[in-house]
């Protein structure tokens, strides 16, 4: 078998995406992916301290891969076309690749590398940002993702079946480009006004108040 030195961190990633995409993460195996490199199974610990290191590193690549996937959906369109665009991207990414998906959406410990992770948000916000404006952008990105994570979701778990409405997805679209393109109301304009009975009241005790 090779030594250690004669494979990289890369390498080893590689051959675990080719292994995540064919059993699934329950499946993911740190001696499978070692035989397939010809490498002894402590070979792997040098570059990657356990299973959960290797999973956040993975969570990590598929943030990158979608962000790739995003940025070009998203190249030269204006801005609502930009955001219809990559939202097809998203779905189409998960669905193609169903189980790097399932590993990006998973819990991973806060020590390890996200940088693709907070790279992919960063650029979402960015795009969201030329619709609904820098006070809202990140709220309103977070709806989107909520909107295309569930969306995803049923879609996997085929829970309507062919129930399902075709145009559900382009509706659910239009409903939030519709909210994050209306002016937020000012904070004054939420508050309760009084009735005019209540008014007229109101004013009557502060001139009681002040003695006129």
């Amino acid at each position: 078998m090779p030594y250690p030195s004669k494979t990289d961190r890369q390498t080893i990633l590689s051959a675990a995406l080719k292994d995540l995409a064919h059993g699934g993460i329950r499946g993911l195996s740190l001696r499978n992916i070692a035989a397939s490199l010809n490498l002894a199974p402590n070979a792997i610990y040098r570059y990657f301290s356990d299973r959960p290191a290797l999973e956040a590193a993975l969570a990590n690549e598929a943030a990158r891969q979608l962000e790739l996937a995003l940025r070009r959906a998203a190249d030269g369109a204006e801005p609502a076309t930009a955001i219809q665009k990559m939202s097809s991207a998203y779905i189409k990414f998960a669905t193609d690749n169903p189980h790097l998906y399932q590993v990006m959406m998973s819990l991973h410990a806060p020590e390890h590398d996200a940088t693709f992770r907070v790279s992919l948000w960063a650029f979402t916000v960015e795009q969201v940002q030329r619709i609904a404006g820098s006070d809202r952008a990140a709220e309103a990105s977070v709806a989107l993702w909520a909107f295309l994570h569930g969306a995803v979701a049923l879609e996997a778990a085929q829970v309507f079946g062919e129930r399902k409405p075709e145009a559900g997805l382009e509706f659910g679209f239009d409903a939030w480009l519709m909210a994050v393109s209306r002016r937020a109301r000012p904070k004054e304009a939420l508050r309760i006004k009084p009735t005019k009975k209540t008014a007229n009241k109101n004013a009557s005790l502060r001139l009681a108040q002040s003695g006129k």
